[in-house]
């Protein structure tokens, strides 16, 4: 699927081994070659995210445009884009990606804005991240069946990432 102008919709996203996402609005593990893949998939592309997981990166990334969604009607950060609804969002990001040349859109979390996006996202750039941490925010369940994998890549623990993870592409079949 694609948004109303055409642009895929691909959701990015680490995920524990129970399904974990965050807790207290922050990320609860280190790892660096994810941040770096997270850099490499974003760059120079509009990036869909709720308020809360903006504030939990406190401020808008280099060389990408953010558009956050929030019901606050007093939300104002100067270099983002707001939007009340999933639809006004998708709408904001495809005037957006024409702009600044992208193929695609990239839906950045939490978990209720990954919950809207999943019926609609055509790719999933995930990170299994092999660790069973406490946590306050989920990645939804959805049906992989509904995708399939077009790379997957293991890593293992190490200096600059505390778990070993695994890289998993999907596409929607």
């Amino acid at each position: 699927m694609t948004t109303e102008t055409g642009f895929p919709l691909t959701i990015v996203a680490a995920i524990a081994d129970n399904g974990v996402i965050g807790d207290d609005n922050r990320l609860i593990w280190r790892l660096r070659s994810d941040l770096r893949r997270f850099k490499e998939i974003t760059l120079g592309k509009p990036m869909i995210m709720g308020r809360k997981t903006f504030d939990s990166i406190g401020r808008p990334l280099p060389g990408r445009r953010t558009i956050v969604m929030t019901r606050d009607p007093d939300f104002a950060v100067d270099g983002v884009d707001v939007a009340r609804s999933f639809d006004a969002a998708c709408l904001r990001a495809d005037a957006v990606a024409q702009e600044m040349g992208a193929r695609e859109i990239i839906v950045a979390g939490g978990s209720q804005i990954y919950a809207q996006a999943l019926p609609a996202a055509q790719t999933l750039r995930l990170t299994r991240v092999h660790a069973m941490p406490d946590g306050d925010a989920h990645f939804p369940d959805f049906d992989s069946t509904q995708f399939r994998i077009i790379a997957e890549s293991g890593h293992g623990a190490g200096p600059d990432d505390e778990f070993a993870f695994t890289f998993i592409d999907m596409e929607r079949c």
